[in-house]
């Protein structure tokens, strides 16, 4: 009598060529599905053997485009979690940590990945900075020598996603240009994940010429139509699960050109809603064939990803499968990682983390000490008033908007305490050039206390922004401290805090310690009047100098448009 190491018996097997689930037996050999016994019949000597008793048997979800460093969390205790939600092969794109530690960055992220229960797969940041040295300082840089370098890692399995993408179609002298120049030449057919909001026509054309073949991001129903038709891939957010782009995904049975992602998923939507099989199941409550959900988010992303070895049950793929009471809910009893079980619902506890970051990730706060007189807003007049660029933050998205707001000057500074608006600041803080950029903020922010973080789209630099400078002092003083986090201050007290240690974006603990910590940020920003679908992400991208429209860095107030550092008071 044959062995194998693990038998599956009388389960529902969701055939992924079929397209549905027939009942039978699966036998795992040295971590491979060996053979799937339709008849049931097929006598082996079973190490291990598990009754799956009528139980739906699916391949585990492989989730081609995210960010891990979303999560608040360490590829360790990030792994454990999406485990119990069935995700066993995520590609994840670690520009934030690119922007604070550059190659060195990376290179400790997948090691970091190595204790984790799934497989961590990394592309390549392909917008480190995401502008240039003009606009914003980063503590590392990611050049077209540094991507051929990464190309060689183990890893390391497709180029992360193209930002920069009005500025790629046009001349230019781009990092990844020239290596986009060099795929084609020494690696053709590689993997290229891209990010192109409202392109369309020739701009799309151009696009895709360069072998930028894959789109995440949110689209208008001609946008998603351009897209599949001209052969890219397109990668399904929970915001993009509009019912006439699905329908239009269905009546042509374009399966095979797209995915479920998630992109960005926070440390409390992941505690208390799940990860990619959170965007599945709704994908399949508002309409999507549950076999085709399935497909979707196990087949075709492991083809996208070149991923052969994995993505359905069939002999000599990986044994990666979950077993679950019913397949339209998303909510595992069992997960299995290469034919060992990982995850057993009855049995749930966080895992202890092991892996310990360089020295130095630990102190990337290292910035000149501040004080009182760091707050005051100089102006160079001699006028009584002056008009002062705002930015306007809104409650539907993360673009801003300018608004030009008038100030009195008292001694040659500005008195912006009762105009309505916020003093905001970034302060350079990777030890390069103690730069503090000066800006303010209104409209569907904080009406009341400060915020302060080290976690700042993309480049990580210290954003403050508050109502009185006493309590931006002690937000900056208690993070330089804290060597990272996110807290809110008012009336001199911290309402809520959350470390990030580790250079200072990431928590070292699990995902509950983690969820609660930023929910209670969450929660406290609410309380001091910010309104928002996310205040997290919002607060977190007003230094983002590649979102519209006007936006924060230690080099001062970016017009986005322009490209340009624009001047705070308007002549």
């Amino acid at each position: 009598m044959e062995t194998v190491s693990l038998l599956i018996k009388n389960a529902k097997v969701f055939n992924t060529y079929l397209k549905k689930f027939i009942s039978g037996d699966v036998s795992v050999k040295d971590g491979r599905f060996y053979y799937i016994d339709r008849e049931q019949n097929t006598p082996f000597h079973a190490e291990v053997v598990l009754d799956a008793q009528g139980k739906y048997m699916t391949p585990r979800l492989v989730h081609p485009h995210m960010h891990i460093e979303s999560s608040m969390m360490t590829p360790e205790p990030f792994g454990n979690c999406v485990a119990a939600y069935g995700v066993t092969t995520i590609v994840s794109e670690p520009h934030e940590m690119a922007n604070v530690k550059g190659t060195r960055g990376i290179l400790e992220m997948i090691s970091a990945a190595k204790n984790a229960p799934i497989d961590i797969f990394y592309g390549i940041p392909s917008s480190v900075p995401s502008t240039d040295e003009r606009l914003e300082t980063t503590g590392g840089i990611i050049d077209c020598n540094a991507m051929k370098h990464l190309l060689c890692e183990e890893d390391v399995v497709c180029v992360g996603e193209i930002m920069n993408y009005r500025q790629i179609i046009k001349e230019n002298n781009l990092e990844i240009t020239k290596f986009l120049k060099y795929l084609r030449q020494e690696h053709p057919g590689y993997v290229i994940e891209g990010h192109c909001p409202s392109l369309l026509n020739l701009e799309l054309a151009k696009f895709l010429y360069l072998g930028i073949d894959g789109d995440h991001t949110e689209h208008t129903l001609e946008e998603v139509k351009q897209r599949i038709e001209n052969g890219m891939f397109f990668e399904i957010q929970d915001k993009m699960l509009k019912p006439k782009v699905l329908e239009y995904i269905c009546e042509n049975q374009l399966y095979e050109y797209c995915g479920f992602v998630t992109d960005d998923t926070m440390a409390d939507v992941l505690y208390e809603k799940g990860q990619l099989n959170y965007v599945v199941q709704q994908a399949i409550e508002v309409g999507f064939p549950l076999e085709m959900a399935i497909y979707c988010a196990t087949y075709t992303p492991s083809r996208r990803m070149h991923l052969y070895d994995r993505g359905t049950i069939a002999p000599g793929k990986l044994a990666d499968f979950v077993l679950l009471d019913s397949p339209s809910v998303m909510k595992p009893s069992y997960v299995y990682k290469n034919g060992v079980q990982i995850f057993n619902r009855k049995d749930r506890q966080e895992a202890s983390i092991s892996y310990q970051f360089p020295e130095d990730f630990y102190q990337s706060v290292r910035m000149k000490p501040v004080n009182l007189q760091d707050f005051r807003v100089m102006a160079d007049t001699d006028k009584e008033e002056v008009t002062v660029r705002v930015i306007e933050v809104h409650p539907d998205r993360t673009q801003t908007t300018e608004k030009l707001v008038t100030m009195p000057v008292r001694d040659h500074m500005l008195d912006w305490e009762k105009s309505g608006c916020l003093l905001a600041m970034v302060l350079e803080r990777h030890g390069k050039n103690g730069n503090i950029g000066y800006g303010f903020i209104t409209g569907s922010c904080l009406k009341e206390g400060t915020v302060a973080t080290t976690y700042f789209h993309d480049h990580h630099n210290l954003f403050v922004a508050g109502d009185r400078p006493m309590d931006m002092l002690l937000a900056v003083r208690r993070l330089q401290e804290l060597q990272g986090g996110f807290l809110t201050v008012k009336d001199g007290r911290i309402l809520a805090e959350l470390k990030l240690p580790v250079c200072g974006i990431l928590s070292e603990k699990g995902v509950r310690d983690t969820a609660l910590g930023l929910k209670a940020i969450r929660e406290s920003l609410e309380e001091l009047g910010y309104r928002h679908d996310n205040p997290i992400m919002s607060l977190g991208t007003l230094g983002l100098p590649v979102s519209p429209a006007l936006k924060l860095t230690d080099k001062g107030l970016v017009d986005v448009k322009r490209s340009a550092i624009v001047p705070l008071i308007v002549e």
